[in-house]
C-alpha cells in the first residue's frame, strides 16, 4: 500500500520521438523542483515522489499508461510538458478525476475540471510577436508550417483569423505529420512563396531537420522565422549556421536578464553544473508545474479535486509574477533572436495582466 504521506505525480513528459530532445531538460528541472520543496514543507506537508510517464509514445497509449495510475490510486495528480494531442488523450481518459498540471504553451484553452494550462497561448505569444516583427522588419505575409496535430492546427487557424484586417496576413499554410525529416517539398513551396517570414509550429527533432533544410536551401537570407516553440535545445541541434534570422517567443529563456529568472539559473547550474541539459522554457515549465501544485496545496490544503485557487491569484516562479485567470495563466512574454547556440532578447511583447 502507498505511504499516505507522500503525494504522488504522474510526470508525464518526452523521453523519445521527435519531442524526445527536450526530456533530459524535463527531468532535470523536475528533479529540483521536488528536491527544493521536499526539503521544505512538499505539498501540504507531504514528500513529493515523481512517477515518469513516457509521453513520447502515441497518444492513447500514454493516456492509457496515466489512467491505470489514477485508476489503482497510484498518483495523486499529473503535470508535465507534453504536446496538446496528448493532453486531449489523457482528459478523456483520466479528466475530471485529478488535478492535471498542463505545463506546454497551448492553442488557447480546455474546460476539463481540474485541468490547469499553465503555458503560453496565441494571444499573448504568437500574434504580439507578428506584429513586432511587422514593425520592425516589414514582415507582413507569412507562411505556416506546423506539425498535424491540434496545437499547430488551431494555432494557425487562430493567427489566421486574428490577423484579418490588419496590415498582416497568412498566405499559405502546410502542416506535416510529426516525425517528419524530410522537407524538401515543403521548401520547395516556399521558394515559390510570396512571403517575409514563415511561422514555425514544429516540434523538437522536427524543427531541426527543418531550420537544417531550410538554411542549405539559403532561405535565411530571405524569410524570416518565428516560432513559439524553438528553445535552446533545438538551437544546438541545429547548429549556429542554421539559425540566422530565427525569432522565438515565450516566458522563458535561459539568459533571461530578470531577478527570478536569474536565481533560477543559479540554482539550476549549482546543483546540475556547467554540463547540465539545456535550460530552456520547456524544461522551466515543468519546474513550475510541479511548483504550481505546491502553490495549490499551500493555498487549498491538499491537491484533491476540491483544491482550487481564486481567479485573480498570482504566484511566484522563474517566469516572474504569473496570474491565474480562470484555469489559464498571464504570464510576461519576450521575444529573443537566435544568436550562434544562443537567445538574445529583443522585446517584452506581452505583459501579466
Amino acid at each position: 500500500m502507498r505511504r499516505t504521506d507522500v503525494v504522488s505525480i504522474a510526470f508525464v513528459v518526452p523521453l523519445q520521438g521527435p519531442t524526445g530532445i527536450y526530456g533530459p531538460s524535463c527531468l532535470a528541472c523536475g528533479q529540483l523542483a521536488v528536491e527544493q520543496l521536499n526539503a521544505r514543507n512538499g505539498i501540504a506537508g507531504r514528500q513529493i515522489e515523481l512517477v515518469q510517464v513516457d509521453a513520447g509514445r502515441a497518444p492513447e497509449v500514454v493516456a492509457e499508461e496515466v489512467g491505470r495510475l489514477v485508476d489503482t490510486g497510484r498518483v495523486d495528480a499529473v503535470a508535465g510538458w507534453h504536446i496538446s494531442a496528448v493532453r486531449v488523450a489523457l482528459t478523456k481518459r483520466i479528466g475530471g478525476r485529478v488535478v492535471y498540471a498542463f505545463a506546454a504553451m497551448h492553442e488557447g484553452s480546455d474546460d476539463t475540471p481540474g485541468v490547469f494550462m499553465l503555458g503560453e497561448r496565441p494571444v499573448n505569444q504568437l500574434l504580439p510577436a507578428t506584429h513586432w516583427l511587422r514593425e520592425h522588419h516589414g514582415a507582413r505575409r507569412w507562411v505556416v508550417v506546423g506539425n498535424d496535430y491540434v496545437y499547430p492546427r488551431v494555432t494557425g487557424s487562430v493567427a489566421q483569423e486574428a490577423l484579418q484586417g490588419t496590415a498582416s496576413e497568412i498566405v499559405q499554410s502546410a502542416y506535416i505529420p510529426l516525425g517528419t525529416s524530410d522537407f524538401q517539398s515543403v521548401l520547395n513551396d516556399l521558394s515559390d512563396a510570396r512571403a517575409d517570414g514563415v511561422i514555425m509550429l514544429l516540434m523538437g527533432q522536427d524543427a531541426v531537420h527543418f531550420n537544417r533544410q531550410f538554411a542549405r536551401r539559403g532561405l535565411s537570407d530571405k524569410l524570416l522565422r518565428l516560432s513559439p516553440a524553438i528553445e535552446e535545445n533545438t538551437l544546438l541541434g541545429a547548429g549556429a549556421g542554421a539559425n540566422d534570422n530565427m525569432y522565438a517567443a515565450a516566458a522563458y529563456f535561459d539568459g533571461l536578464q530578470t531577478v527570478e529568472s536569474g536565481e533560477f539559473a543559479k540554482q539550476y547550474y549549482a546543483r546540475f553544473g556547467r554540463w547540465a541539459p539545456a535550460l530552456n522554457a520547456v524544461g522551466e515549465s515543468c519546474y513550475e508545474a510541479i511548483r504550481f501544485l505546491a502553490r495549490l496545496g499551500e493555498v487549498s490544503g491538499s491537491i484533491a479535486m476540491t483544491a482550487a485557487l481564486p481567479t485573480g491569484h498570482f504566484y511566484d516562479s522563474p517566469r516572474g509574477l504569473m496570474r491565474l485567470d480562470g484555469n489559464l495563466v498571464d504570464q510576461d512574454v519576450y521575444l529573443a533572436t537566435a544568436d550562434g547556440l544562443e537567445f538574445k532578447i529583443q522585446e517584452q511583447i506581452a505583459h501579466t495582466a
